[in-house]
Formats: structure tokens, C-alpha cells, sequence
């Protein structure tokens, strides 16, 4: 019932930015907390930013000071921009919430996007 669908991936040159969004639909309730995850070949996948409901974020060490991740409740929508590209930054990234459905308001369940490519170039 539920799906999120990312965009905005792409190439771009070290340096470069680039801004992801994710939009979930269907028969949703509330969302919690919404995330982005990474994954490069041969690496785990890794939590690179959240944010709850409440806007409290945190951020990987490895990103603090170049990416911003934010929220529209209204779009049940989540974003991350991404500045000062680094090669090192190239991944799948992929969304991820925290939400109730209408099916069971009792407990939240986790939902992940499809996945986007983001590949920098050196």
C-alpha cells in the first residue's frame, strides 16, 4: 500500500551539488522519522542522516557541515542536499520512514524507497 519513490540522483563533478527527494504515498497515518542510507560497493549500507518528526536531525561524520536533510509534512516528503561532492560520496542512496498506516494505527512500521544512484566525479 504504502511506497516511496526517490529522485534528483545523478552525476555530478566533485564539488557539485545535488538535492534528493523522497515522496511517500499511500494509506498513511503519521510519519515518525524519515532517513537517508547509503551504499557503496563493497560497504555496508550506512545511515547518513535522519530527522523525527519533531525536526531534530542528525548527520554521519562523514557528511556534518556538507548535506542538510529536511522535511514537508504536507508532501510527506523528504529531501537531502548534498553540497561539496566528494567522490567518496558515490552511492545508492536510499529513503527511509518510520510511519503508521491506516490498517493498524497501533505501531510504526519501517518503508524504504527504491534506491538512487549518485555518482561523483574526480
Amino acid at each position: 500500500q504504502v511506497q516511496l519513490v526517490e529522485s534528483g540522483g545523478g552525476l555530478v563533478q566533485a564539488g557539485g551539488s545535488l538535492r534528493l527527494s523522497c515522496a511517500a504515498s499511500g494509506n498513511i497515518f503519521s510519519i515518525n522519522t524519515m532517513g537517508w542510507y547509503r551504499q557503496a560497493p563493497g560497504n555496508q549500507r550506512e545511515l547518513v542522516a535522519s530527522i523525527t518528526s519533531g525536526g531534530s536531525t542528525n548527520y554521519a561524520d562523514s557528511v556534518k557541515g556538507r548535506f542538510t536533510i529536511s522535511r514537508d509534512n504536507a508532501k510527506n516528503t523528504v529531501y537531502l542536499q548534498m553540497n561539496s561532492l566528494k567522490p567518496e560520496d558515490t552511492a545508492v542512496y536510499y529513503c527511509q520512514m518510520n510511519l503508521r498506516t491506516t490498517v493498524n494505527l497501533r505501531f510504526y512500521y519501517n518503508y524504504w524507497g527504491q534506491g538512487t544512484q549518485v555518482t561523483v566525479s574526480s
